[in-house]
């Protein structure tokens, strides 16, 4: 198995799990697109509070805290899960969709204008 085969296969056996713990509590009726992407966001702002009022180089720091890092972590989770369940109720291939966008990406930030550059691709 290729590697990429490998990763669409990763992504889909967490969606797989994420769908049976979802259907094991008849949550479903509850995760319309609406509400998936509102508890999208909810979620993101949850990993900003950890950084909330701090400067970059204190934001690094998180790294040297155990249990901050975790509860970091767990926000993370909870976006990619969440995320995860948004594509699978839409029925789209995440996997194909990252892969996509990065192809996009590779093509609007090419390497020798991007580089060490924090510009949007039209400003480039």
């Amino acid at each position: 198995m290729t590697n990429e085969a490998q990763k669409k296969d990763s992504i889909r056996a967490l969606q797989a799990k994420i769908h049976a713990f979802v259907e094991a509590r008849d949550w479903r009726q509850f995760h319309s697109p609406r509400n998936l992407s509102a508890a999208i966001a909810v979620e993101a702002s949850e990993i900003l509070e950890h950084f909330r009022w701090t400067t970059d180089a204190q934001s690094w720091e998180i790294r040297d805290d155990a249990e901050r890092l975790r509860e970091v972590a767990h926000e993370m989770a909870d976006v990619c899960i969440l995320t995860m369940e948004l594509a699978h109720n839409l029925e789209i291939d995440l996997g194909g969709a990252i892969e996509e966008k990065l192809a996009i990406n590779e093509d609007r930030y090419p390497v020798e204008k991007s580089r060490g550059s924090s510009a949007k691709y039209d400003k480039l």
